[in-house]
């Protein structure tokens, strides 16, 4: 049995996200095809992800001194203990499945937030005398990203930052396969919108059998 992170950083539901929409029907259709998985759906504009700050700073730099967890501030404690727990359950998952628009070339701020907690050398990687090595490499991960416009080729495509951030962070930590699917050309064909959101959730349905 695999167990499944899906997360998603988007504030509104399937019914008005084209992101989210194709997110559920790949998932729905993974768990249908992976009865024994378990799925846990971390819906990032409904945790709790500390920023690192300088009560997260303080907290680590007492805790790698020697000092013991209990010797952290409240506010320490608070925000430590939350990022740790989300590095762990980062680690413990199978596979991500991230769910994203793509917001001013790149993803909300929910996102970049969550991804920090979970970059934790020891934990996704360590550092070795020959640079950074990934710890996660038997792990497997998609990202599903709506994208008004074009990225996928032409001028924009260099300016499309959200998938090949995720790209490299899943190369740092040694993830094997990643793979993204893309709902692209809404906004700026409207008149094909309809098509593009089917189009994605059918193939979102068949990726979802060999993921």
């Amino acid at each position: 049995m695999a167990k499944v992170l899906y997360i998603t950083a988007h504030p509104h539901d399937e019914a008005h996200s084209f992101s989210m929409a194709t997110g559920k029907a790949f998932i729905e259709a993974y768990q249908q095809a992976n009865a024994g998985d378990e799925i846990v759906h971390i819906d990032l504009y409904n945790e709790k992800i500390p920023q690192i700050d300088a009560d997260v700073f303080s907290g680590w730099g007492k805790l790698q001194s020697g000092k013991g967890f209990e010797d952290l501030s409240p506010e320490e404690k608070i925000k430590v203990g939350r990022l740790s727990e989300l590095a762990d359950q980062f680690v413990e998952a199978d596979k991500y499945v991230f769910v994203t628009p793509l917001w001013n070339f790149s993803f909300p701020p929910v996102m970049k937030a969550y991804l920090d907690s979970i970059s934790v050398a020891g934990k996704t990687f360590k550092y070795t005398e020959k640079g950074p090595v990934g710890l996660l490499t038997d792990k497997k991960a998609l990202h599903i990203q709506a994208r008004g416009g074009i990225y996928s080729e032409g001028p924009a495509a260099e300016m499309e930052m959200g998938h090949r951030y995720l790209n490299v962070l899943m190369q740092f930590f040694g993830v094997p396969s990643f793979e993204g699917l893309f709902v692209e050309g809404h906004a700026a064909m409207p008149d094909k919108a309809q098509e593009i959101k089917e189009n994605a959730i059918e193939r979102a349905k068949d990726l979802a059998q060999t993921f």
